[in-house]
């Protein structure tokens, strides 16, 4: 793993490798180690998980990670509203695919949009809330966005721990980029969100940010003020977050 440069920003340390599967395999190491250190001290592990292209190399060798998986609770920190079940640009379906079909979690937890919205955001909120998360394995969009908490909507001091989010631009803009939808016409324009709040609440936080789509979104997370205006910056305040790069992602820095 060819680590090329670290630093720490505020509380956050940041590492940069010299390409995505360098990147990924770190981070899924790093995930892994937390989750077998958090073993030794407690019955389960609470982890909630991004789904996006962006994590792709991190999820191809988690699942090959020496841990108890039977002894990991999983949930997923945001879906769209809108989507046919079984739509393949549904979070649920990428996380399934990518991760929940290769090994056996103890408990999977997935939002499901198709239930009425303000009872879907109850039950996953009760979900959420039963006991600390420990692990928030996570992404930066090219907005700032962490989960689907954009700029315009983000709150450092949500009350809440799930709700409803109306999409920005840049964030829809980049479900096409990713290759996720034809045009911006088919990404719909709300969706389910974890909140900021809920997602920084993990005791460790593993956010993995490869590519040059990013570059200006880990410039203005390194660079910014801390404020919902990135909402990125929060992630500086966190004890124990790692945030993982790529030369492309980091060519800015």
């Amino acid at each position: 793993m060819e680590l090329i440069r670290e630093f720490k920003i505020g509380k956050m340390e940041v590492s940069v490798y010299n390409n995505r599967l360098s990147l990924g395999k770190t981070a899924a190491k790093n995930v892994a180690h937390q989750v077998n250190k958090l073993l030794n001290s407690q019955e389960k592990v609470r982890i909630i998980f991004a789904a996006a292209p962006s994590q792709n190399e991190f999820l191809e060798f988690f699942v090959h990670q020496d841990v108890d998986w039977s002894l990991m609770i999983a949930f997923h920190m945001d879906e769209y509203i809108s989507l046919e079940p079984g739509s393949p640009q549904l979070f649920s379906k990428y996380l399934e695919k990518n991760l929940f079909s290769k090994v056996n979690f103890g408990e999977v937890h997935l939002i499901d949009s198709a239930n009425s919205v303000d009872d879907e955001c109850k039950r996953y909120s009760k979900l959420i809330e039963a006991n600390d998360i420990d692990i928030t394995c996570m992404g930066i969009g090219e907005n700032g966005h962490i989960a689907f908490n954009d700029p315009p909507v983000a709150d450092f001091n949500d009350s809440k721990t799930v709700k409803v989010v109306e999409l920005d631009e840049t964030c829809r803009q980049q479900q096409v980029n990713d290759g996720c939808f034809k045009s911006i016409a088919d990404v719909p324009t709300q969706a389910i969100t974890l909140t900021v709040p809920t997602l920084m609440s993990a005791r460790y936080i593993s956010c993995v940010v490869p590519g040059p789509a990013k570059a200006n979104a880990v410039l203005n997370t390194i660079r910014n003020d801390i404020s919902e205006a990135c909402p990125s910056t929060i992630l500086r305040t966190h004890t124990n977050c790692n945030l993982l790069l790529d030369t492309e992602s980091a060519k800015l820095l």
